[in-house]
């Protein structure tokens, strides 16, 4: 998301401010609803020692993530439900320069992507892709892995900037 939109010098300038907080909200909803889309259904699929790639996990972590991306968003329309333009610009505008979100969006929207790749090229052949669920889940997974590395990346450069 940090890429995608423009930035401004002060808060009451900030351009698309309703766009880049409503991305920042459905893209964090829809890391949450992978979250428990795959914890809902992990233990199904451990009892079945089934891969991790395997539908099960792919399916309900793409319809939680749509779900989840669904529930933030009306969060989000019934919080700021009247208000003002300036708080959109502020508060779109603190996620702009807020370093630790820029490096979570900088991890998690390229693993996404990568996410979806791995689902596309994991297919076996002759099997049906399996719908928007397997891909959607892909992506969210994938969006996971990337903001647990950016975490553990994090914690590591930090750590180390310590000791010298």
């Amino acid at each position: 998301m940090s890429h995608f939109f423009p930035s401004a010098e002060y808060a009451e300038d900030q351009p698309l401010a309703r766009i880049i907080l409503a991305t920042h909200v459905l893209s964090r909803g829809f890391q949450l609803g992978t979250a428990v889309g795959l914890l809902s259904s992990s233990a199904e699929a451990l009892n079945k020692s089934q891969s991790i790639i395997s539908p099960i996990l792919l399916r309900s972590a793409g319809a939680g993530g749509a779900i989840g991306a669904g529930i933030t968003g009306i969060g989000l329309i019934a919080h700021m439900w009247g208000r003002g333009e300036i708080e959109w610009k502020d508060r779109s505008w603190r996620l702009r320069y807020n370093s630790d979100q820029l490096a979570i969006d900088n991890w998690g929207e390229p693993a996404a992507a990568l996410g979806v790749l791995t689902v596309v090229l994991r297919r076996p052949s002759g099997v049906a892709m399996g719908g928007w669920r397997r891909l959607v889940g892909g992506a969210g997974i994938g969006s996971l892995v990337g903001v647990v590395g950016c975490m553990f990346a994090r914690r590591m450069f930090l750590s180390q900037n310590r000791q010298t």
